[in-house]
Protein backbone atom coordinates (compact mmCIF):
# COMPACT_ATOMS: atom_id res chain seq x y z
CA UNK A 1 0.00 0.00 0.00
CA UNK A 2 1.42 3.19 -1.14
CA UNK A 3 0.98 5.02 2.55
CA UNK A 4 2.57 2.60 4.39
CA UNK A 5 5.42 4.19 5.94
CA UNK A 6 3.15 7.40 6.18
CA UNK A 7 3.24 9.58 9.36
CA UNK A 8 1.13 12.27 10.92
CA UNK A 9 0.77 14.88 13.46
CA UNK A 10 -2.15 12.52 15.18
CA UNK A 11 0.17 10.01 15.85
CA UNK A 12 1.20 12.07 18.46
CA UNK A 13 -1.30 14.01 19.69
CA UNK A 14 -4.92 13.55 20.81
CA UNK A 15 -6.34 17.09 19.67
CA UNK A 16 -9.08 18.50 22.08
CA UNK A 17 -11.91 21.22 20.44
CA UNK A 18 -14.07 23.63 22.07
CA UNK A 19 -13.78 26.29 24.79
CA UNK A 20 -14.87 24.30 27.41
CA UNK A 21 -12.89 21.31 26.43
CA UNK A 22 -9.54 23.02 25.48
CA UNK A 23 -10.16 25.07 29.56
CA UNK A 24 -10.51 21.56 31.09
CA UNK A 25 -7.09 19.74 29.40
CA UNK A 26 -5.66 22.83 30.39
CA UNK A 27 -6.67 23.10 33.88
CA UNK A 28 -5.23 18.95 34.70
CA UNK A 29 -1.34 19.24 35.19
CA UNK A 30 -1.47 15.45 34.48
CA UNK A 31 -1.90 16.19 31.05
CA UNK A 32 0.99 17.40 28.54
CA UNK A 33 -0.57 19.92 26.32
CA UNK A 34 1.99 21.01 23.16
CA UNK A 35 -0.02 23.70 21.73
CA UNK A 36 -3.53 25.62 22.09
CA UNK A 37 -4.32 27.33 18.66
CA UNK A 38 -7.06 30.02 18.42
CA UNK A 39 -9.26 31.36 15.54
CA UNK A 40 -7.79 34.45 14.86
CA UNK A 41 -12.07 35.44 15.09
CA UNK A 42 -12.22 34.25 18.53
CA UNK A 43 -12.71 36.69 21.37
CA UNK A 44 -14.41 37.00 24.80
CA UNK A 45 -13.57 35.79 28.41
CA UNK A 46 -13.87 32.32 27.40
CA UNK A 47 -10.84 32.36 25.04
CA UNK A 48 -9.57 35.27 27.26
CA UNK A 49 -9.66 32.31 29.96
CA UNK A 50 -8.22 30.10 27.79
CA UNK A 51 -5.15 32.14 26.96
CA UNK A 52 -4.69 33.02 30.57
CA UNK A 53 -4.36 29.45 31.40
CA UNK A 54 -2.30 28.39 28.74
CA UNK A 55 0.41 31.43 29.91
CA UNK A 56 0.21 29.78 33.45
CA UNK A 57 1.48 26.41 32.02
CA UNK A 58 3.69 27.93 29.39
CA UNK A 59 1.83 26.51 27.02
CA UNK A 60 2.35 28.20 23.17
CA UNK A 61 -1.14 29.44 21.95
CA UNK A 62 -0.96 30.29 17.96
CA UNK A 63 -3.08 32.20 15.92
CA UNK A 64 -4.55 30.85 12.80
CA UNK A 65 -7.77 31.65 10.47
CA UNK A 66 -10.86 30.13 11.75
CA UNK A 67 -10.87 28.16 8.19
CA UNK A 68 -7.29 26.40 9.18
CA UNK A 69 -8.45 25.96 13.19
CA UNK A 70 -12.02 23.80 11.25
CA UNK A 71 -9.42 21.55 9.35
CA UNK A 72 -7.20 20.94 11.95
CA UNK A 73 -9.61 20.14 14.54
CA UNK A 74 -11.50 18.15 11.83
CA UNK A 75 -15.24 19.21 12.82
CA UNK A 76 -16.53 21.91 11.03
CA UNK A 77 -19.35 23.41 13.79
CA UNK A 78 -18.15 22.69 16.97
CA UNK A 79 -14.44 24.14 17.01
CA UNK A 80 -15.77 27.28 18.43
CA UNK A 81 -12.02 28.83 17.03
CA UNK A 82 -9.91 27.11 19.78
CA UNK A 83 -8.12 23.65 20.08
CA UNK A 84 -5.06 21.68 22.27
CA UNK A 85 -3.45 19.44 20.62
CA UNK A 86 -2.89 16.52 23.97
CA UNK A 87 0.40 14.84 23.83
CA UNK A 88 -0.80 11.11 24.09
CA UNK A 89 2.04 9.42 25.54
CA UNK A 90 1.54 5.85 24.69
CA UNK A 91 0.17 6.76 21.05
CA UNK A 92 2.49 6.24 18.41
CA UNK A 93 2.80 4.27 14.68
CA UNK A 94 2.26 0.69 14.35
CA UNK A 95 5.01 0.59 11.74
CA UNK A 96 7.21 1.74 14.88
CA UNK A 97 5.97 -0.48 17.40
CA UNK A 98 6.66 -3.36 14.79
CA UNK A 99 10.67 -2.05 14.79
CA UNK A 100 10.92 -3.01 18.48
CA UNK A 101 9.28 -6.00 20.40
CA UNK A 102 6.28 -6.47 18.64
CA UNK A 103 3.03 -5.85 21.64
CA UNK A 104 0.83 -8.63 21.74
CA UNK A 105 -2.26 -8.97 21.65
CA UNK A 106 -3.80 -6.02 19.96
CA UNK A 107 -7.14 -4.73 18.86
CA UNK A 108 -7.72 -3.49 15.54
CA UNK A 109 -10.27 -1.41 14.77
CA UNK A 110 -12.11 -1.55 11.42
CA UNK A 111 -14.80 0.74 10.15
CA UNK A 112 -16.24 1.72 13.52
CA UNK A 113 -17.24 4.87 13.23
CA UNK A 114 -19.55 5.79 16.44
CA UNK A 115 -16.95 7.84 18.82
CA UNK A 116 -19.15 6.18 21.84
CA UNK A 117 -17.93 3.05 20.82
CA UNK A 118 -14.41 4.12 20.07
CA UNK A 119 -13.95 5.90 23.39
CA UNK A 120 -15.76 2.29 25.19
CA UNK A 121 -13.19 0.35 23.85
CA UNK A 122 -10.18 1.97 24.40
CA UNK A 123 -11.30 2.42 28.14
CA UNK A 124 -11.71 -1.55 28.06
CA UNK A 125 -8.61 -2.02 26.44
CA UNK A 126 -6.65 -0.27 28.58
CA UNK A 127 -8.07 -1.45 31.85
CA UNK A 128 -7.68 -5.09 30.36
CA UNK A 129 -3.87 -4.40 29.85
CA UNK A 130 -4.03 -5.14 26.31
CA UNK A 131 -1.14 -4.04 24.56
CA UNK A 132 -2.51 -2.15 21.88
CA UNK A 133 -5.27 -0.78 20.27
CA UNK A 134 -4.58 -0.12 16.48
CA UNK A 135 -6.96 3.24 15.36
CA UNK A 136 -6.63 3.63 11.92
CA UNK A 137 -7.10 7.27 10.49
CA UNK A 138 -9.57 6.45 7.57
CA UNK A 139 -12.74 4.39 8.10
CA UNK A 140 -12.58 4.99 12.28
CA UNK A 141 -13.96 7.86 14.36
CA UNK A 142 -11.28 10.64 14.87
CA UNK A 143 -9.98 10.46 18.24
CA UNK A 144 -11.90 13.52 19.49
CA UNK A 145 -13.75 15.07 22.57
CA UNK A 146 -16.71 12.76 21.96
CA UNK A 147 -14.23 9.89 22.10
CA UNK A 148 -11.92 11.18 25.12
CA UNK A 149 -15.54 11.65 26.91
CA UNK A 150 -16.78 8.29 25.82
CA UNK A 151 -13.58 6.99 27.24
CA UNK A 152 -13.82 9.05 30.56
CA UNK A 153 -10.65 10.48 29.92
CA UNK A 154 -8.79 7.23 29.48
CA UNK A 155 -8.21 8.16 25.43
CA UNK A 156 -5.55 10.29 26.68
CA UNK A 157 -3.37 7.22 28.02
CA UNK A 158 -4.33 3.95 26.10
CA UNK A 159 -1.72 2.29 24.10
CA UNK A 160 -3.15 3.80 20.71
CA UNK A 161 -1.25 2.54 17.06
CA UNK A 162 -1.89 4.44 14.15
CA UNK A 163 -1.80 3.78 10.69
CA UNK A 164 -3.69 5.04 7.39
CA UNK A 165 -5.95 1.80 7.43
CA UNK A 166 -7.21 -1.41 8.94
CA UNK A 167 -6.22 -3.12 5.99
CA UNK A 168 -2.78 -1.52 5.69
CA UNK A 169 -2.66 -2.85 9.98
CA UNK A 170 -3.91 -6.32 8.65
CA UNK A 171 -1.57 -6.44 5.87
CA UNK A 172 1.74 -5.19 8.32
CA UNK A 173 0.57 -7.65 10.87
CA UNK A 174 0.40 -10.41 8.93
CA UNK A 175 3.63 -9.58 7.49
CA UNK A 176 5.20 -9.31 10.86
CA UNK A 177 3.69 -12.67 11.67
CA UNK A 178 1.13 -12.23 13.73
CA UNK A 179 -1.93 -14.62 13.81
CA UNK A 180 -4.80 -11.91 12.81
CA UNK A 181 -8.20 -13.35 13.97
CA UNK A 182 -12.09 -11.56 12.50
CA UNK A 183 -13.99 -11.39 15.14
CA UNK A 184 -17.64 -11.83 14.30
CA UNK A 185 -19.30 -14.36 11.86
CA UNK A 186 -19.28 -15.13 8.00
CA UNK A 187 -21.28 -16.86 5.76
CA UNK A 188 -19.94 -20.14 4.76
CA UNK A 189 -17.36 -19.60 7.25
CA UNK A 190 -16.45 -21.53 10.53
CA UNK A 191 -15.66 -19.69 13.56
CA UNK A 192 -14.41 -20.85 16.56
CA UNK A 193 -15.31 -19.27 19.93
CA UNK A 194 -13.10 -16.60 21.54
CA UNK A 195 -12.93 -19.55 24.63
CA UNK A 196 -11.35 -21.52 22.29
CA UNK A 197 -9.45 -20.19 20.08
CA UNK A 198 -5.26 -20.65 19.57
CA UNK A 199 -3.65 -17.37 21.17
CA UNK A 200 -0.08 -17.44 19.99
CA UNK A 201 2.71 -15.33 21.09
CA UNK A 202 1.26 -12.45 18.36
CA UNK A 203 -2.21 -12.23 17.87
CA UNK A 204 -4.82 -9.49 16.84
CA UNK A 205 -8.68 -9.20 17.01
CA UNK A 206 -9.85 -7.56 14.41
CA UNK A 207 -13.34 -5.51 15.47
CA UNK A 208 -15.78 -4.62 12.60
CA UNK A 209 -18.05 -1.55 12.26
CA UNK A 210 -21.58 -1.19 13.65
CA UNK A 211 -23.35 -1.98 10.51
CA UNK A 212 -20.88 -3.84 8.13
CA UNK A 213 -18.96 -5.87 10.62
CA UNK A 214 -14.64 -6.65 9.28
CA UNK A 215 -14.28 -5.28 5.98
CA UNK A 216 -13.85 -8.15 2.98
CA UNK A 217 -10.46 -6.38 2.70
CA UNK A 218 -9.38 -7.45 6.29
CA UNK A 219 -11.35 -11.01 5.72
CA UNK A 220 -9.38 -11.71 3.21
CA UNK A 221 -5.78 -11.69 5.16
CA UNK A 222 -7.55 -12.86 8.31
CA UNK A 223 -5.93 -16.37 9.81
CA UNK A 224 -9.48 -16.93 11.22
CA UNK A 225 -12.69 -16.08 12.34
CA UNK A 226 -13.73 -16.16 16.28
CA UNK A 227 -17.54 -15.73 17.55
CA UNK A 228 -18.69 -14.62 21.36
CA UNK A 229 -20.65 -17.76 22.03
CA UNK A 230 -24.12 -16.19 23.26
CA UNK A 231 -26.92 -19.14 24.36
CA UNK A 232 -29.37 -16.43 25.07
CA UNK A 233 -31.95 -15.58 22.57
CA UNK A 234 -29.66 -12.26 21.00
CA UNK A 235 -27.91 -11.89 17.73
CA UNK A 236 -25.05 -10.09 18.28
CA UNK A 237 -23.68 -7.27 20.74
CA UNK A 238 -23.04 -4.10 20.24
CA UNK A 239 -19.08 -3.55 19.31
CA UNK A 240 -17.77 -2.22 22.56
CA UNK A 241 -19.11 -4.54 24.94
CA UNK A 242 -17.76 -7.66 22.19
CA UNK A 243 -14.32 -5.36 22.70
CA UNK A 244 -14.68 -6.35 26.48
CA UNK A 245 -15.53 -9.35 26.26
CA UNK A 246 -12.66 -10.42 24.39
CA UNK A 247 -9.86 -7.76 26.56
CA UNK A 248 -11.29 -9.82 29.86
CA UNK A 249 -11.16 -12.96 28.04
CA UNK A 250 -7.34 -12.20 27.69
CA UNK A 251 -6.72 -11.26 31.17
CA UNK A 252 -8.76 -14.14 31.66
CA UNK A 253 -5.52 -16.50 29.57
CA UNK A 254 -3.16 -14.87 30.80
CA UNK A 255 -4.12 -14.95 34.28
CA UNK A 256 -3.96 -19.12 33.96
CA UNK A 257 -1.33 -19.11 31.47
CA UNK A 258 0.94 -17.28 34.54
CA UNK A 259 -0.94 -19.70 37.03
CA UNK A 260 0.21 -23.07 35.07
CA UNK A 261 3.69 -21.96 34.43
CA UNK A 262 4.10 -21.03 38.22
CA UNK A 263 2.52 -24.81 39.53
CA UNK A 264 4.94 -25.96 36.88
CA UNK A 265 7.96 -24.41 37.95
CA UNK A 266 7.27 -25.40 41.86
CA UNK A 267 6.26 -28.76 40.43
CA UNK A 268 9.19 -31.56 41.68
Amino acid sequence: MGDKQATSPKDRFLTVYGRKPVLEVLGDPALDIDKVIVADTAHGPAVDDIRRAARARAVPVRSASAHRVKVLAGNGKQDQGVLADVVAPRMRPLSDALKGTPPSPLIVLDGITTPANVGMILRSATAAGVAGVVVPRRGVAALDPLVVKASAGVAFRAPVLRCASAGEAAESLTEAGYTVYALGARPGATATTLFDVPLPSRVAFVLGGETHGVSEAVANLAAGWVSIPMPGDVESLNVSAAAAVVCFELVRRSRCLSSALGHDQLAP
